[in-house]
């Protein structure tokens, strides 16, 4: 009997395992989380994301398995994250993708296309429209690089990064080749070539920017990597 009563526990506790692990996916199914088994376009771009940073060494083939799991883990370790394994929305921020709001609550200015897109349109709106998505890469460039704070808004916000933050201009109505910019550049467009700073020296008062070696000027603005 007491043989009997073990056999019968462990099979209710494998059960119990079995329902908790489903549950636990289904919840994170339902809020519009990625995570191991799910298929599809959002799953190559977090492999997309993750190979170009040095996270992950498997195929781009939208299949969330054993090393995409890994590589999510190692990117939320790295990156003060939640470490579980799950694409859920503070991971979609790290990673620069759009965090799913509710339908009937449309765009949601915390969105990191919107942030991004105000961000453009506070710092480049008169500029060509690939000068539009230069900026919004420089910023993306900054959040895949371990100087800089490690999402969109962190970024932006940083004090004294920003001159669109410091005089107000951050908080207008992006502008549609803003909006368009800031998706091009989330979309893995950089026209810098890894560009870290940008600035118009005609307007510029930092004397520490002049520290900077150009390597691109579009329109107005000039690019730089890093100091001479």
């Amino acid at each position: 009997m007491r043989k009997a009563f073990i056999v019968v526990s462990i099979f209710f506790i494998l059960c119990f395992s079995v329902v908790t692990i489903f549950v636990s996916d289904y919840i994170a199914y339902a809020q519009g989380n990625i995570f191991w088994g799910s298929r599809g376009e959002e799953v190559r771009v977090v492999q997309d994301k993750l190979k170009r940073w040095g996270y992950y060494d498997g195929s781009v083939d939208g299949i969330y398995g054993y090393r995409t799991f890994l590589a999510v883990r190692s990117f939320q370790s790295k990156n003060g994250l939640q470490v579980d394994g799950i694409v859920g929305p503070q991971t979609r921020k790290a990673l620069g993708m759009v965090v799913s709001q509710p339908a009937s609550r449309g765009i949601s200015r915390s969105d990191d296309v919107y942030l991004l897109a105000r961000a453009i349109t506070g710092e480049a709106r008169g500029e060509p429209y690939t000068g539009q998505v230069a900026v919004g890469a420089v910023i993306l460039n900054r959040v895949r690089d371990s100087r800089f704070p490690n999402s969109i808004a962190s970024v932006i916000y940083q004090p004294g990064a920003f001159t669109a933050v410091a005089d107000g201009q951050i908080n207008m109505e992006p502008v549609e080749s803003c909006m368009r910019a800031a998706r091009d550049a989330l979309n893995g467009w950089d026209p810098t070539g890894g560009a870290l700073y940008f600035w118009n020296p005609a307007t510029s008062t930092s004397q520490w920017i002049w520290r900077l070696k150009p390597t691109l000027k579009i329109g107005k603005h000039w690019f730089a990597v890093g100091p001479y």
